[in-house]
């Protein structure tokens, strides 16, 4: 299987999303207090880079 700039760039989002829903998930189910906001923040962040890397696929 041959891996093109697209391929690349559509496991990318796919990983990150996995994983914003994993911090997201931890900041809500777990961590009630401060740390959760943290968590939180950066699931959010993952969603965001997410976001612009499928914005990417075929422009690239």
């Amino acid at each position: 299987m041959a891996m093109n700039k697209n391929t690349v760039l559509g496991w990318a989002t796919l990983i990150m999303i996995l994983m914003g829903i994993l911090l997201v998930a931890l900041a809500v189910f777990k961590y009630d207090e401060i740390a959760g906001y943290g968590f939180g923040a950066v699931g959010l962040g993952f969603f965001a880079n997410a976001w612009v890397f499928n914005a990417l696929k075929g422009r690239v």
